[in-house]
Parts: structure tokens; sequence; C-alpha cells
């Protein structure tokens, strides 16, 4: 290929490049005025960086052929810092190794440009087979954790399974972002865990932690639910009196599995906690999103949990890789009562709902709770049909 052409090859690369990652967002607030979605996922595999995926050398790669594919990214956990919103993204390449990725923004919506190379991950002495999903807190200690999925193949099963796999927690901290330090995985009476992130806040003298107990790397078993333990040193990251805080429940939007999503934020009125909740179908699993609060003086107890799902895949969200699926490990919520929440659709790509806490505190407080049966679903509505007599 002469020059001239490939050095109008790479100028169209760029060109759209940069029109994506420069496109303005279109704010398009939800029916329910519980939050706004925006037209235009914020963070994709297109925006790759190219010089993460093309050879930039005519020598090399006179075709201008991509070389290193990406192929989704998504499930982002977020920070707040230095003023602007920083999401540390899963990228999961055409290989189908994940690994993680910052992107940042000035105003949480668009504009999302990744820092120049991905995450280099220390490693343990059993070095992480792929990792996902990671969470971002930052702790009362003056560190900021980061606490991801670490999957590695399970070696009690025979070599010719190659799908069955082990999940744990691992964990890294940083004071800057940048440079990161790695503490052993979390210690814990499960046979594996995910959707585990920190409390912001010690309590009692003891980290707190948020668990999901499974006995299988599918199945939940004995675990199910969102549990909570503690940690006396994160040096030595043992997880003590575990307790399940927020169980699974049968014919509810969260009766085959749960896990807790991004670290809960605090309000006056409580902690506010945002999950994902499973259930199966004819067409397979359907994740949504769901909201709780528990007591600002007992992490514990769980004080209000509004019914059904907050959030759910809509018609282009439903569509992806996994399709069928809202997962959220990354929120931020502002000094002036702005909520940003991350979240990712169908295991392909990421997208912004903003919200305010006072919002979400009413949704929690006023909105009912399951009942548990169609009964009772039907007396909630007519309650409220009595409570608007004389309105409509």
């Amino acid at each position: 290929m002469d020059k001239s052409k490939y050095q109008t090859i790479i100028e169209h690369l760029y060109a759209n490049y940069n029109t994506l990652i420069q496109r303005r967002n279109v704010a398009i607030p939800h029916p329910s005025n519980l939050f706004t979605k925006y037209q235009y996922p914020i963070v994709t595999a297109a925006h790759t960086p190219l010089h993460w995926r093309y050879d930039l050398n005519p020598e090399t790669n006179p075709l201008v052929l991509e070389r290193i594919g990406v192929n989704a990214a998504f499930n982002a956990g977020a920070i707040k810092w230095n003023g602007n919103y920083v999401l540390v993204v899963r990228m999961e390449g055409k290989d189908r190794k994940s690994f993680f990725a910052f992107a940042e923004s000035e105003n949480g919506i668009d504009n999302f440009k990744f820092w120049n190379a991905p995450l280099v991950l220390p490693q343990t002495d059993e070095p992480d087979v792929n990792v996902y999903d990671m969470r971002l807190t930052k702790h009362e200690d003056g560190y900021v954790y980061g606490i991801f999925c670490t999957e590695r193949k399970d070696p009690s099963v025979p070599a010719s399974d190659t799908s069955s796999a082990l999940a744990n927690a691992g964990i890294i901290r940083s004071r800057d972002l940048v440079n990161w330090e790695r503490l052993p995985d979390l210690i814990s009476g499960s046979n594996q865990q995910r959707n585990v992130t920190l409390h912001e806040e010690f309590v009692n003298g003891r980290y707190a932690i948020y668990t999901r107990p499974q006995d299988g790397f599918i199945d939940t078993g004995a675990g199910g639910g969102i549990g909570l333990g503690y940690i006396k040193n994160m040096e030595h990251p043992k997880v003590e009196d575990e307790v399940i805080i927020n169980p699974k429940v049968y014919h509810t939007i969260y009766e085959l599995k749960n896990g807790q999503g991004p670290s809960p934020i605090k309000t006056r009125e409580g902690w506010l906690h945002l999950a994902h909740g499973v259930r199966n179908t004819a067409a397979g699993l359907r994740y949504v999103l769901y909201l709780f609060m528990t007591a600002l003086d007992d992490i514990e107890k769980v004080i209000h949990q509004p019914g059904g799902y907050f959030i759910a895949p809509d018609d282009a969200e439903i569509i992806g890789d996994v399709g069928n699926v809202l997962f959220c490990n990354g929120w931020i919520a502002d000094e002036n009562g702005d909520v940003y929440i991350y979240y990712a659709s169908s295991d392909t790509r990421m997208h912004v709902a903003t919200t305010s806490i006072d919002t979400l505190v009413d949704y929690c407080k006023n909105t009912p709770q399951d009942k548990l049966t169609s009964g009772g679903s039907v007396a909630t509505i007519r309650t409220l049909i009595e409570n608007n007599k004389g309105k409509y």
C-alpha cells in the first residue's frame, strides 16, 4: 500500500474515533421520574484507544489491520477523583480475557476518555486467570480499595472439564489510583465469593465488607443472598461474623440470586444500597437493579426495601453478548446530592443514569414492599386507588 493511501486510512480511523468520544449525550427523562437515562452508551468497545488495537507502524502493518480486538466494555467501578468522574472498566478482549482500564470524564455523562494504558494488576503467588467487576471504595483509612472477582480453574475437576471455575475476591489498594498494592485474596468460610465490596467507614474498629457467599461458581446454594462480614486487618483479610442481610426470596426479582452492587451511599436517613437481582425465565436469566436501605446505627438492619426493580433493561439494552442483563458496580454521589449510576447492559456496554439522594431516599421509604403474593400485590394497588379517590 502506498503512503498516501495508508495515511488516508489512518486519518479516517482517527476521525471516526474522535467523533465518537467527543459526542455529547442527550438526556432522556424516565416516565417514572426516578432517574434520567441518556441516549448514548458512555463507554463501548469502540471507545478503546486505537493504539491499543492497531499496530500503527506502516512497515509492520501496511494494511492497517486491527491486531488486538476488544469485544466489550462493561461493569465499571466508579469514583470521584480530582473533580472528575473516573471509571475502572471491565474490558473484555476477543480472547475472552477481561482486564481493567480507567476512563475519565469531566461531567460524568459523556466524553469519557481512557487513560494511556490498561491497569497492570499486581499478582499473588497464584496468578489470576481472569479478573472482572471491580468496585472502588474510598475508605476512611485513607486508601482507595479495588475489590474484584478473581477467577481460576477449579483444580478439583477432571482435566477434561475446562469450564468449572473458582471465584474469589481479589483486593488492591492505592492512594493515587496509579500505584496499586495487591493484598491477599479474601479469606472466608465460603467455597466462592463474588460481588464483594467494602463499607467506607470502620464499624467498631473493624472493616465491614459486603459479600455474596456461594457454594459453586453458578449456584449460590446455602449462601444465597447479600452478606456482611468484618475484617480486622486488610493485610490478612479474613471475614468474621458473616451474616446474610438481604436473602434471595421465592418468586421475586431476586429469587435465583442477588448481589451487592457498589458500596452503599451514606445519607441522613440511612445507607442507600444498589443491588442486582436475578430470576430465571424461559428465555434465560434476567438481571435487574433494585434498592434497599440499612440503618445508620446498625448496618446489618434493613430498614426500607421497595418492592420490585428500580431499573430494568429497556428495548435497546436488552440485546448484547449476554442478553436481558443490567449490572451495576459503580455509582457516584456528588456533594450537591446528585447521583450518577454507572450500569452495564447485557455484558456489552456502559451507560449512566442520573438521579438524586432525595429521590432515592423517597423511593425507598415510600414505595410499598413486596407482599410476596399476587393477592398482596392487588391489595397494595387497591390501597393506592382508595387513597387517590377524588384525585382522578
